[in-house]
């Protein structure tokens, strides 16, 4: 029996694809009858058309968009608890100040410094910016050519009126000398020997020897004879002093500058080679521009024939480096800047004061004596107006004033008399009628104040706004004085609330002590 493979059975056929339904026309839907409401049941007979369900879209979000989106909210995290921390911070900061900047019911006064006024003398001053002027400086030029031959200045040197600089060739100009003078002796016997022909000439006329003509020639041959030497004599003054010009010294006393010529050079008469510069230095003057507005004031003083003096100070305006007296004015105002040009001495005697250099120079107007004098720290300013602040019973007042002068120091007021106190700190804070606390140039407050500084006192400063504890209560009921208020105790930063608590309790008995003291520890302040 052979092996024969069973016919192969063929696989089942595959149904046909369904082809979607047609969706329903418009002229089906009509057809069909009116359309079924929702609720409603179809009426029976009517043809009812299965329309497709819309397909709902499912919505996926990518897996690497959640990847992308949780760096965001953990920066939207540090960015809320910042803002947070900054409020916090910020609360506590401004209720640590509000001791120190608030002006309503239950805050500390303003805690000032002040100055009394006084009677005394005040300079009034005329100040502008001068420039020290030598009076003299000479400009050495060669007058005869020649070559230079020795110098004998060092540069720098304060040379003497006489001494010597340096010499030039001098051997043309002795040669032009001798010939000078022997031309003059020649001239003097040409001279004698007519003056004694003119003798026996006169004797020979009075015997009627010779006629009156010859005796005139006589004569005037002595006068031309008399006429070449003193030509001679001139001739020789001049090589005498061309010779001297070889030989060149100081003009003047003073300061030699920089050297501006070696020996060997060659120099010319009437070049424009310059040998040395000599400047004075003692006396030596400063040159100042005063406003035009201040010359009236200047002009009735020197009708009085006063003597102005004026000081020098340095380009600081702090040392005073000479003075001196007012020599000179102006002949008339500068129209460009609207000042008149002075000129002072001054003596120099220490050599402080150089040439060219810039200087404050202050002129003495007049002296106030008998003149109100606060600090000037005390003048405050509104627009042209001064006033200071009037201390009296723990409260300040305005009072307007009229500055007349002011130094670093002090300043001359009319509209307040002696013996007042006015504050010379903590404006920022002030104003008409504002109750203050005194303290002294250290920060505490003197007298009584002691108590408060502990913290006795009510809301008071503390370097800017620091708070110890806030509560403000100067004592409770049984007279214990709340060690945590704030007291003037200097500059001490706004984070002294964490202090430990040995330190408060050591606080809390010196408050109590204060308190007896001061009977029940309200503290007081005394101007």
């Amino acid at each position: 029996m052979s092996d024969v493979p069973p016919p192969s059975t063929p696989p089942p056929a595959l149904p046909p694809p369904v082809a979607p339904a047609p969706a329903a026309t418009a002229q089906q839907l009509a057809a069909s009858g009116p359309a079924i409401q929702p609720g409603e049941r179809a009426p029976t007979g009517a043809t009812q058309l299965a329309l497709p369900a819309p397909a709902t879209p499912q919505k996926t979000e990518p897996q690497h968009h959640r990847h992308r989106l949780w760096p965001w909210l953990v920066v939207a995290a540090i960015l809320i608890l910042g803002g947070a921390g900054f409020l916090v911070w910020h609360h506590r900061h401004a209720k640590a100040a509000g001791g120190a900047d608030a002006h309503g019911p239950g805050q500390g006064p303003a805690s000032i410094t002040v100055g009394s006024s006084h009677s005394g003398s005040m300079n009034v001053y005329v100040r502008a910016l001068g420039t020290i002027t030598p009076i003299t400086t000479v400009t050495v030029f060669s007058q005869v050519t020649g070559q230079v031959t020795a110098v004998s200045f060092c540069e720098g040197q304060i040379v003497t009126k006489g001494d010597h600089l340096l010499d030039i060739d001098a051997r043309p100009y002795q040669a032009t000398v001798l010939q000078a003078q022997g031309t003059l002796q020649h001239d003097q016997g040409l001279l004698a020997e007519a003056r004694m022909d003119l003798q026996r000439y006169r004797a020979a006329f009075a015997k009627g020897a010779i006629a009156r003509q010859q005796l005139d020639d006589q004569e005037q041959l002595v006068v031309q004879d008399e006429g070449s030497v003193e030509a001679d004599q001139g001739a020789l003054a001049y090589d005498q002093v061309q010779l001297g010009y070889c030989h060149i010294t100081a003009p003047l006393t003073g300061r030699i500058g920089l050297r501006l010529v070696d020996s060997g050079n060659v120099v010319f008469s009437g070049a424009s080679t310059t040998l040395a510069v000599v400047t004075q230095l003692q006396p030596i003057t400063v040159v100042f521009s005063v406003a035009e507005d201040d010359l009236p004031a200047v002009e009735e003083q020197l009708q009085t024939g006063r003597t102005l003096a004026v000081d020098a100070f340095d380009r600081s305006d702090e040392h005073r480096l000479e003075s001196g007296h007012l020599t000179a004015l102006d002949n008339e105002v500068d129209t460009t800047t609207g000042t008149v040009k002075f000129r002072a001495e001054l003596p120099n005697a220490k050599l402080k004061l150089y040439p060219n250099q810039f200087v404050n120079a202050r002129l003495l107007l007049k002296t106030l004596h008998q003149a109100t004098l606060v600090p000037t720290a005390a003048v405050q300013h509104n627009g042209p107006n001064a006033f200071v602040y009037v201390v009296k019973d723990n409260a300040v007042t305005m009072q307007p004033v009229t500055v007349l002068t002011s130094d670093d120091k002090n300043t001359a007021i009319t509209g307040l008399g002696p013996g007042v106190q006015v504050a010379t700190t903590g404006f920022d804070r002030l104003e008409n009628g504002v109750t203050v606390q005194v303290r002294d140039a250290g920060g505490k407050a003197p007298g009584g104040d002691a108590s408060a500084s502990k913290g006795g006192g009510a809301g008071g400063d503390q370097g800017g706004g620091a708070d110890k504890g806030g509560t403000g209560d100067a004592a409770d009921a049984n007279g214990k004085t709340d060690s945590s208020s704030a007291g003037d105790q200097g500059d001490k930063p706004a984070g002294a609330d964490q202090t430990s608590a040995s330190g408060q309790d050591q606080d809390s008995h010196a408050d109590k002590k204060d308190a007896q003291d001061h009977g029940g520890g309200g503290a007081s302040s005394s101007p």
